[in-house]
C-alpha cells in the first residue's frame, strides 16, 4: 500500500500544473472617452515574462468572442489584451449600427490609429509582458486594425489579420511598417475586392514589408466566428477547417518572432 502511495504521488510530482487563467478588465481613457479592455494570462507562467498578444475586436465591439481569444491566447502561455475602439459600454445593437460604427473609424485612420495605439500602451502596460515581444491580432474590422497599427509605425514584431480588410487607403503608409505582417484571407470573400488585394501588395512591396497571404479555398468572410453561420452564399460564413488553419499559421508565425 506504501509502495501503491508513494508511486501515485511520483506519477503526479511529474504532471504539468494546471493552466490557471486570470481575467479581468481594464479601464482606460482616450482624453474624455472611457474605454475598457479585457486581458487574460496564465498564473503559472507569471514568474517569467511572456509575449503579449494585443487583441483587436472585430464591427460588434469587444464581445464574448474576443474574449475566448484571449483566454486561447493565455492558454498558450501569452499575456492577451483585448482592447477597445467604441468605448466602455458602447456596442452596435445590430449589423446596420455596426457598419456605422466601424465606418467612423476606417474613414477616420487617424483617430483609429490612436485607438490601437492606445490599446497597445495598455496591454505593454501589463504586468508580465516581455517589452521585446509584442504582436497583435485581428478579426474582420480588427483585421484592418492591425494592418493599421502597423501603418502607424508601432514598434511591435507582428501583426495577423484574420478576414481583414485588404486594401491601401495610403500607399505612402506602408513605408511606416516595422511589423511582419501575416494575413489570414478567404478566397471567395466578396467584401474584399481583389484589386484592394493588390493595391496592398504594391504597398507593401514598395516599402520592402515582410509579409505573408494566406487564401483558404470555398471560404468567405468571418471564416473564424462561428455566430456568423454556415451559409457562404451570405458571403460570410464560418469554416471550421479554416478557422483552424488560420490559428496554427498563427502559431507558426509567432514561433518565428518570438524564438
Amino acid at each position: 500500500m506504501r509502495f501503491a502511495c508513494s508511486l501515485l504521488l511520483s506519477l503526479l510530482s511529474c504532471v504539468p500544473a494546471l493552466a490557471d487563467i486570470q481575467t479581468k478588465w481594464v479601464d482606460y481613457t482616450d482624453g474624455e472617452v472611457a474605454l475598457q479592455g479585457f486581458v487574460a494570462w496564465d498564473d503559472n507562467q507569471a514568474s517569467q515574462p511572456a509575449p503579449g498578444i494585443l487583441v483587436v475586436h472585430q464591427w460588434m465591439g469587444l464581445t464574448d468572442y474576443e474574449q475566448t481569444r484571449c483566454q486561447q491566447l493565455a492558454k498558450l502561455g501569452y499575456v492577451a489584451f483585448a482592447l477597445d475602439i467604441y468605448g466602455k459600454g458602447v456596442r452596435p445593437a445590430d449589423p446596420q449600427e455596426a457598419a456605422q460604427f466601424s465606418g467612423k473609424y476606417k474613414s477616420d485612420r487617424a483617430l483609429y490609429r490612436r485607438r490601437l495605439n492606445l490599446g497597445l500602451e495598455q496591454l505593454q502596460a501589463q504586468a508580465g509582458v516581455a517589452p521585446a515581444k509584442i504582436a497583435a491580432i485581428g478579426y474582420c474590422f480588427g483585421g484592418t486594425g492591425v494592418l493599421e497599427l502597423a501603418r502607424s509605425g508601432a514598434d511591435i514584431q507582428g501583426v495577423v489579420s484574420f478576414h481583414g480588410g485588404l486594401d491601401s487607403p495610403d500607399p505612402q503608409a506602408g513605408k511606416n511598417v516595422k511589423a511582419k505582417v501575416l494575413m489570414c484571407h478567404g478566397a471567395d470573400d466578396p467584401f474584399v475586392p481583389a484589386e484592394g488585394v493588390e493595391a496592398l501588395r504594391a504597398e507593401f512591396n514598395a516599402a520592402d514589408v515582410d509579409w505573408q497571404l494566406i487564401e483558404y479555398s470555398g471560404t468567405v468572410h468571418s471564416f473564424t466566428q462561428p455566430m456568423a453561420g454556415n451559409d457562404n452564399s451570405k458571403g460570410a460564413a464560418y469554416n471550421k477547417s479554416s478557422d483552424q488553419r488560420s490559428w496554427r499559421a498563427m502559431r507558426s508565425f509567432f514561433s518565428e518572432l518570438f524564438e
